[in-house]
C-alpha cells in the first residue's frame, strides 16, 4: 500500500512538472510575440527559463519516487 502511494504521488509530481513546462511554452510564445524591445524580451525569457528548470527537476524527482515505488514493490 505504501509503495502504491509513493507510485501514484511521483505520477502527480511528474504531471505537475509536465504541465508547468506547457506553461513555459506559453509564457515564452506570449514573450516573443508581444513586440517588445529585445532587452525586454531577454528578460523575460530569462524568467521563463527559471521555470522551466524548476519544472524539470519537479517532473524528475517525480519519476524517480515512480521508479523508486516500482523497484521497491
Amino acid at each position: 500500500m505504501t509503495m502504491e502511494l509513493l507510485i501514484w504521488g511521483g505520477a502527480l509530481l511528474s504531471l505537475l512538472g509536465v504541465a508547468a513546462l506547457l506553461w513555459c511554452i506559453v509564457l515564452a510564445v506570449k514573450a516573443r510575440k508581444s513586440g517588445l524591445p529585445d532587452d525586454q524580451i531577454r528578460q523575460r525569457l530569462q524568467k521563463v527559463v527559471a521555470i522551466n528548470l524548476a519544472a524539470l527537476a519537479v517532473s524528475f524527482l517525480g519519476l524517480m519516487l515512480v521508479m523508486v515505488g516500482v523497484i521497491l514493490s
